[in-house]
């Protein structure tokens, strides 16, 4: 007979683009002693109408969802908000799994484990020619050289068409964000241990950065997946949610 265990709170928090339909096939194969919060970020999803220009904001409407310390799930542009949070409101937080995030995701002359500037800067300018196609080119480059890419992407697909898409204004501001957001420094304020989830095959978010932060911003806590891409919790789900019920569980034991 297992032991009673007690519930641990766990919010997800989606990236650019998505909704928190994207979290749906890898919850239920999480344990019932886990707490599962999901989350619409402002201007995805069912959260479309709500208007938020800044990482701030996305914080601001991630603050009330608990008032005890969770772990934060975040998501590419989602970990950002978790991160900005953990520094901002460390008594909302018990631990963070960081999943394909980069805490500057454009390549800097110290920084070069991201992508260039022109990245964003070209989904930006093809957002205003076709919002569609663009969401669709940014499905296939998370998926890039994976063997079951096809099926990711439907999965992706199924997501955004489930819940709803991002309005245009969201998907714009969101790319501002992910432009403009180095919280390489912030990283050694926050008090709340950090645990990450790379992939070796990530075309947003370059596999060097697992040793990065490791030898230059002192995370002890990396996990780099060497054959997935930039949705982990997707094309390697088990890896995923054996990785967040260990974080768990250590939570429970400490």
């Amino acid at each position: 007979m297992s032991a009673i265990r007690d519930p641990v709170n766990c919010v997800f928090v989606h990236g650019w683009a998505m909704n928190s339909a994207v979290w749906d096939e890898c919850i239920t194969k999480l344990p019932d002693w886990l707490n599962v919060i999901v989350v619409d970020l402002p201007g995805h999803g069912t959260m479309a109408g709500v208007q938020a220009d800044s990482l701030d904001d996305y914080v601001q409407a991630l603050v009330p969802l608990v008032h005890q310390p969770a772990i934060w799930v975040g998501w590419s542009l989602g970990g950002l908000a978790v991160l900005r949070l953990a520094e901002l409101y460390p008594q909302r937080v018990a631990s963070a799994l960081l999943v394909a995030t980069n805490p500057c995701f454009v390549s800097q002359p110290d920084w070069p484990c991201a992508v260039e500037a022109e990245v964003f800067e070209q989904f930006a300018g093809a957002l205003n020619q076709n919002q569609k196609k663009t969401i669709q080119r940014f499905l296939a480059l998370q998926v890039k050289g994976l063997p079951d890419a096809m099926n990711i992407v439907r999965q992706l697909q199924k997501s955004l068409e489930s819940r709803g898409q991002a309005s245009p204004e969201a998907l714009v501001s969101g790319l501002e964000i992910l432009h403009a957001t180095d919280l390489r420094q912030n990283i050694a304020l926050i008090e709340r241990p950090l645990h990450w989830l790379l992939g070796g095959m990530d075309t947003l978010v370059p596999a060097e950065l697992a040793a990065v932060l490791k030898t230059q911003l002192a995370q002890d806590n990396v996990v780099l997946n060497a054959k997935s891409g930039h949705a982990p919790f997707i094309s390697h789900q088990c890896d995923f949610v054996e990785q967040l019920i260990r974080i768990a569980e250590k939570l429970q034991h400490s």
